[in-house]
């Protein structure tokens, strides 16, 4: 199944700033990944180019980082066939675009997976990573809202972790 998964966002900020926080992903300071909602994101050798990482079950690889092209990820999951772009467009000298775009083949299990899980957890993961990084710069703080299937997906993950720590004492 062909996926093209795309999330735009404008931020009244230079590209330069919003780049300076960009440089912090996958560090102890991160100040984009919503750590805090969700498993953290890292990398075997840090946000490098060829250093293999990811979040939770969600593999990749960096494939290239740069001020223009942003940064690009090829999936190393089965069933997973593609990459996913983090980018920054200026729009202005104090505006600019986020995006964060997946352009991928699923097969198999992974078409499933898509479709009922990561696609509505992805979507709401990324929102928060928008919502994070606008709010470092502003004093008015964003939050989007979870959609019921994703508040249904993360009471699953939550009930299912307990039951694990509860049989793991």
């Amino acid at each position: 199944m062909k996926v093209i998964n795309v999330h735009k966002r404008k931020i009244n900020q230079s590209k330069a700033s919003v780049y300076k926080l960009l440089n912090t992903l996958s560090t102890k300071d991160d100040k984009i990944w919503p750590f805090e909602k969700w498993p953290a994101i890292r990398f075997k050798n840090g946000l490098k180019v060829g250093s293999e990482g990811g979040h939770g079950p969600i593999k990749y690889t960096v494939v290239s980082k740069n001020y223009d092209d942003g940064i690009v990820f090829n999936f190393i999951n089965k069933g997973f066939n593609g990459n996913h772009t983090l980018k920054v467009e200026e729009l202005s000298n104090s505006e600019i675009e986020i995006s964060h775009t997946i352009k991928m083949k699923t097969s198999g299990f992974a078409v499933l997976y898509w479709l009922f899980v990561i696609r509505w957890l992805h979507d709401a993961l990324i929102e928060d990573a928008f919502d994070k990084l606008e709010n470092q710069f502003s004093i008015q703080k964003k939050e989007t809202k979870y959609n019921f299937w994703v508040k249904f997906l993360r009471m699953l993950k939550n009930k299912k972790s307990k039951k694990h720590k509860a049989s793991s004492n």
